[in-house]
């Protein structure tokens, strides 16, 4: 299916630009949230009627970011997730850039399919602090495996609070990865 048809489907509006800076100012009313969801859940439905994954919830959320997340639930969404979370990656990207345009403003909107990358966010976390655990045991930067920005940012984020290390991104495209430094 083409991108067109795509945007098409979700019958986009055209608005005036606004961009929300920081949500966590308080900018951001229950009302404009409510409509930020209602139309990340109906951008989402639309471009889910061009895919055979059957019954599906749209469950809504506020993560601890700030960020509102989609979380969807079915029998079979697994091609949702698609290799690696490429899919789920792809969908995420449509339904914020869609519901962009639609709103005419930005807010970080987290899309999941049946918790999956709150899973890989807890592995990822796992993951740093064994990292940070090795780089100040042997006094040596360690370079983790290229991610993807969101996986950097969780990285980068579980490990600043840590005062033994430091983090920094490293890299260009599909090869940039995270280094941790000892301090």
């Amino acid at each position: 299916m083409a991108e067109e048809e795509i945007i098409e489907s979700a019958e986009l509006d055209e608005v005036s630009e606004e961009v929300v800076e920081d949500p966590e100012e308080g900018v951001v009313s229950d009302e404009m949230l409510d409509q930020i969801a209602d139309t990340g859940i109906s951008v989402i439905q639309g471009i889910l009627e061009h895919f055979d994954v059957g019954e599906i919830t749209i469950d809504e959320y506020e993560g601890d970011e700030g960020e509102l997340i989609l979380d969807i639930t079915g029998d079979d969404l697994a091609v949702l997730i698609g290799r690696h979370g490429r899919n789920l990656d792809a969908l995420q990207f449509m339904v914020s850039t869609i519901s962009m345009r639609k709103l005419g403003m930005r807010y970080p909107l987290v899309v999941d399919v049946e918790g999956y990358k709150n899973r890989q966010r807890a592995k990822l976390e796992s993951m740093a602090q064994s990292t940070a655990n090795r780089a100040a045991s042997s006094g040596r930067s360690v370079k983790m495996r290229p991610m993807t920005p969101y996986e950097r940012r969780i990285i980068h984020i579980a490990l600043r609070g840590d005062d033994r290390v430091t983090t920094c991104s490293e890299g260009e495209g599909p090869a940039r990865h995270v280094v941790v430094f000892p301090k």
